[in-house]
């Protein structure tokens, strides 16, 4: 029986290139030592893409990507740890510049 990878039907997912962009944020802020860990999942109404600094604990950052509102103040979130809406935006590339190097640093 041969598996089928795409998601169901109704089901909100990234596209491969969004995927590779986000994975090459997440190579970097690996790199960088900020990032250990990440995961992704596809609801009815939006996909996450969660990143971690530990395994066990909850998202450093949420990427977000809600279609339903993308006429409206963009599709694309990036949401903290507190559940606070750090950047928003129509643009996944534009909405993911926060975490440049130089506009952004994280504190413990």
């Amino acid at each position: 029986m041969a598996l089928d990878s795409r998601p169901a039907a109704g089901v909100v997912f990234f596209e491969r290139r969004e995927i590779d962009q986000l994975l090459r944020l997440y190579g970097r802020m690996v790199a960088a030592g900020e990032w250990r860990d990440y995961g992704m999942a596809g609801t009815i109404d939006h996909a996450v893409f969660s990143v971690f600094r530990h395994a066990a604990e909850s998202p450093l950052y949420r990427i977000e990507k809600r279609p339903a509102l993308a006429r409206k103040q963009g599709e694309w979130a990036v949401i903290g740890q507190g559940g606070l809406t750090l950047k928003r935006g129509h643009d996944l590339s534009q909405v993911l510049r926060m975490f440049d190097k130089g506009r952004f640093k994280v504190v413990d």
